[in-house]
């Protein structure tokens, strides 16, 4: 009889402490769970001191390597970064006077309305003048006129590298058309449709140059091409340059073309080119409204740019300069002479 009844307090005390443990691990529960959330929700486990190094180190720990496509991309980066800081080309300089020094072998600087001449620096020196004679060789296409009247494009007038349009014989464009292309995107073949066009050969309209750019005062040029590319005999200067220039600012129709960032050339076969100025100048200053670039090996880095602002225009032309500093040296001038 005791014994049962020992069996019977040990039950009850037994039940007793399931009962609070019971009741405390539910309370517990109750506490850490987030309001909104049913069920019970499993309570943390404390971080040793080891786990906790552990987390220390991983959290310091660099992040994984990247591939080495995203290696090869970030160097590339890098060296870019590092190559136009270093070829970036360092400030103008100025002369005592505030003029902008240049390191171009040939310059001036001319009023584009009185012919008045600002500033020069061998001014007459013979040069190899690349593409800035276009604008000869546009001018004397515009002031012929009739340019709505098509063109066909022979064999002879594709037989010029490496600037090309890649226009083909037999295809017909108006002469407007090819103007736009020559000024704006400086494609050989175009200049020389354009000449045959107009005189019949090439021979012939060089002696149509030489007799326009002799009336225009330019007595130290003689032209042998309507493009530019170098031959013998073929020159012309700064200041010739500079005449011829100001004839092609005071032409309308040259004037509304040398402006242009950009224009969309259409093929004889529909199909369409946006083309981009290569005068970086009018997409670089808000006063630059033209002329025309050129390049190679014999000239160097040539440029003719105009500007203009409120009762003054300019014309700036830039020969025998590096690639690194023709915009450069241009813009300041430019800038320079607009504010005189």
């Amino acid at each position: 009889m005791r014994w049962r009844k020992r069996i019977f307090v040990l039950c009850a005390l037994l039940s007793v402490c399931a009962l609070t443990s019971w009741s405390q691990d539910a309370a517990d529960s109750q506490a850490a769970r987030p309001s909104g959330v049913a069920g019970p929700v499993r309570k943390a486990k404390a971080v040793k001191a080891k786990e906790s190094a552990d987390a220390d180190v991983e959290s310091s720990t660099p992040k994984p390597k990247a591939s080495k496509s995203t290696h090869a991309r970030s160097h590339r980066a890098r060296a870019k970064s590092k190559e136009t800081e270093e070829s970036a080309p360092a400030p103008t300089e100025y002369t005592p006077e505030g003029i902008p020094k240049t390191s171009a072998a040939s310059v001036i600087v001319v009023d584009a309305n009185t012919g008045k001449t600002l500033y020069e620096k061998n001014a007459d020196q013979v040069r190899a003048p690349a593409s800035t004679q276009k604008l000869l060789t546009a001018l004397i296409v515009a002031e012929s006129g009739f340019l709505d009247r098509p063109v066909t494009v022979q064999p002879i007038d594709t037989m010029a590298d490496p600037v090309k349009l890649n226009i083909k014989p037999g295809e017909t464009y108006q002469r407007i058309d090819l103007l736009r292309a020559l000024l704006v995107k400086s494609p050989n073949d175009v200049a020389r449709c354009l000449a045959r066009d107009n005189a019949g050969s090439i021979d012939a309209f060089a002696e149509v140059m030489n007799r326009r750019a002799q009336g225009l005062g330019a007595v130290h040029s003689h032209f042998v091409n309507p493009n530019g590319l170098p031959v013998p005999g073929q020159y012309s200067s700064a200041r010739d340059l500079s005449l011829i220039a100001r004839a092609a600012y005071a032409n309308p129709t040259i004037r509304s073309i040398v402006c242009l960032p950009q224009l969309v050339f259409r093929y004889a076969n529909g199909r369409t080119r946006e083309l981009e100025n290569t005068n970086k100048l009018l997409r670089r200053l808000p006063y630059c409204n033209g002329m025309k670039t050129g390049y190679t090996d014999a000239a160097g880095k040539c440029l003719i740019a105009s500007g203009t602002r409120p009762g003054k225009d300019v014309i700036v032309v830039v020969l025998g300069d590096s690639s690194s500093r023709v915009w450069r040296d241009a813009s300041a001038l430019l800038s320079w002479g607009l504010l005189l």
